[in-house]
């Protein structure tokens, strides 16, 4: 504790990680670790939207986020997989299948490369912008993997973590935002 003087007395302020500490006892714990949620992922309805440009790319991300998606207890019949052209036409595709009222979460693919024009920052920022504002409209977890590299070597290297990673955060926010918050 560090003390503070002011004129009429000497005052004990707790110091910053104290109140913290403090405050933390007093928080509820909502959030449920990966493990638990594998229980309950067997009835999770999951959406994939999947851009098509950079094929090769975007198809590792969807066979690692099925797979994961599998691993961890989402049932094949229970994956809606939809192709589109590019990462442009990933935020509307999303908004047809949220308005449906039927995904626990939805999950966007694609893969953006930097070229020679300012065309990377324009698909890049609208896609993104467009899925965040999907996500927020609908009050639906959809989990962003689009991923954007400098080189296609960049790529190579994310495809499959993201993919996996993508999995994991939609079966995670679908059991937390199925917990009556």
């Amino acid at each position: 504790m560090r003390q503070i003087k002011n004129s009429q007395k000497a005052t004990k302020v707790p110091s910053k990680s104290a109140a913290i500490k403090n405050n933390l006892r007093e928080v509820k714990l909502i959030h449920t670790p990966l493990k638990q949620t594998k229980r309950h992922a067997k009835q999770f309805l999951i959406g994939i939207v999947q851009s098509k440009f950079n094929e090769s790319i975007t198809d590792a991300l969807r066979d690692s986020c099925i797979d994961e998606l599998i691993s961890l207890g989402v049932l094949a019949k229970n994956i809606t997989l939809v192709n589109v052209p590019g990462a442009l036409e990933i935020p509307i595709t999303l908004q047809s299948l949220a308005s449906k009222n039927k995904f626990n979460a939805l999950i966007a693919l694609g893969c953006v490369i930097r070229g020679e024009t300012y065309h990377f920052e324009l698909v890049s920022n609208e896609s993104a912008a467009g899925v965040n504002r999907v996500s927020l409209d609908h009050d639906l977890p959809i989990i962003n993997a689009v991923i954007t590299t400098e080189n296609t070597v960049q790529a190579l290297v994310r495809q499959e973590e993201k993919g996996r990673d993508a999995a994991r955060a939609a079966v995670e926010m679908s059991h937390l935002l199925g917990i009556d918050l």
